[in-house]
């Protein structure tokens, strides 16, 4: 055999050949649970834990290190602290993954309604590809872009928000629209805290609440209000010109009170998160600030990422952000007190949003939407990929609400409910089904199981 591969056959002369267990890698197919390789060269097993911690760069070199902490090359030096977790799922950090089998890949002729091949298509049509969860309902009304959605505490509706220009208010249990509220300008986002919905539009920050329907407009916004958080009891909204505003709530007046303004970025802030103390700004300009909300004062500019930073997260101790620049970044503060990256994921687009949720097991997954009209879900801090979610156009917002159920919301105007519960339901369902099929139950019973199954898969 051609064992150098100069002439097509490295592959076949590697599976011929008897496994090489000695490069310690383990089979990613395998961990998919989809491996067809006999032999296969890569372990079927995870490393021990003493070897989990030895670590490869992509070229085959060791990966740089610096007081005892694993850092990617040409990332910028980590904290110091125990060895990173971060990127050791399949896939995590790669520039590209390795691609799969026709039946894995969804057909993008059935994504824009003309595919002809129908059932013999040999691509998937359907939305999402996992085991982890499934598509509930769409809610479609809204004739542009979804810009938020928001649950509020104690209220039976779910809201959202659109280029459209309206708020449109969903009945949570029917799907169904029960009242549109015309902004009178496009809504550039929406969150809710507590009772209290607040939605971005130009020049002023609208709230209103929802169990009194107390309606207030806070103004100071010069341009469009692209991003809101409320944290250490305060409410910061993100503009155009790159200035952040902060109010907070006077229960004497009922009303929300000026509180003070961060001038720094160059362009729009797009993206605002509270972590503990800090606020964190990201902007247009490329930039993520870090600001001290004891002083009000911008303690650190984070410059690693050469585009737009459109989303930030925090999860643990780490911040989370992503940018068109088709990165993830995972920063984590030093002993100096600054923030310096600890490991950067590569995506194969840009990326527009970051989400966080836990699956039923309670483990942290990552969601991020990326602008080939995909949202893709990673565990944390693995990186290994759950899933997928296909859109016809990009998803924009995406929020967690109560049960394992999520929303998000394209460009289309198109909301859609989903629910990450499916893969322990569809377990037990299967064991249900598994144990009334035997031959000792009757065929009644049997049929009609099956016609219960069928309905809650």
């Amino acid at each position: 055999m051609d064992a150098d591969g100069r002439n097509g056959n490295k592959r076949f002369h590697q599976r011929l050949a008897p496994p090489d267990r000695a490069n310690n890698k383990v089979c990613y197919h395998w961990r998919a649970g989809r491996c067809n390789r006999h032999p296969c060269p890569f372990l079927h097993s995870e490393l021990p834990p003493h070897q989990q911690q030895q670590s490869v760069a992509p070229d085959g070199g060791a990966v740089a290190k610096r007081n005892n902490v694993w850092r990617n090359p040409g990332t910028a030096s980590a904290a110091s602290g125990p060895p990173s977790k971060w990127g050791k799922g399949r896939g995590g950090g790669a520039v590209g993954r390795p691609p799969g089998r026709a039946s894995d890949r969804i057909c993008h002729y059935f994504l824009s309604g003309n595919c002809t091949y129908g059932e013999n298509c040999r691509f998937l049509h359907s939305w999402f590809i996992s085991d982890s969860f499934s598509l509930l309902t769409p809610l479609q009304g809204h004739q542009k872009a979804v810009s938020g959605i928001a649950l509020p505490s104690g209220s039976d509706k779910l809201y959202s928000g659109s280029m459209d220009e309206s708020v449109r208010a969903w009945d949570c249990q029917t799907g169904q629209c029960v009242g549109v509220i015309n902004m009178g300008g496009e809504v550039g986002c929406m969150i809710s805290e507590g009772p209290w919905l607040f939605i971005g539009v130009r020049n002023a920050v609208k709230a209103w609440n929802t169990q009194t329907a107390t309606e207030l407009s806070l103004d100071g916004p010069s341009g469009q209000v692209y991003s809101l958080v409320v944290g250490n009891e305060f409410l910061f909204a993100g503009t155009q010109n790159g200035r952040i505003l902060a109010w907070k709530f006077s229960a004497v007046g009922n009303c929300f009170e000026p509180a003070a303004f961060f001038d720094g970025h160059q362009l729009s802030v797009v993206s605002l998160v509270v972590g503990a103390m800090r606020l964190y700004s990201s902007s247009m300009d490329n930039t993520i600030r870090v600001w001290d909300l004891a002083t009000f004062q911008c303690i650190q500019t984070l410059t690693d990422h050469t585009s737009v930073v459109m989303s930030v997260l925090c999860w643990d101790q780490f911040l989370l952000s992503c940018s068109l620049d088709k990165t993830i970044k995972v920063w984590v503060t030093t002993e100096s007190g600054n923030l310096e990256v600890t490991y950067t994921h590569t995506e194969e687009h840009g990326v527009l949003a970051l989400c966080g949720m836990h699956d039923a097991q309670a483990k942290p997954i990552l969601l991020c939407s990326c602008n080939d009209n995909s949202v893709c879900f990673y565990d944390l801090p693995s990186f290994s990929e759950r899933g997928k979610i296909f859109s016809k156009e990009e998803v924009r917002a995406i929020q967690i609400g109560p049960g394992g159920l999520f929303f998000t919301g394209d460009a289309t105007g198109r909301v859609d409910k989903l629910s990450s519960q499916c893969e322990e339901l569809n377990s037990i369902l299967h064991s249900l089904w598994d144990s009334l099929s035997s031959e000792d139950h009757t065929k009644t019973k049997r049929c009609a199981v099956r016609e219960i199954f069928i309905q809650c898969v």
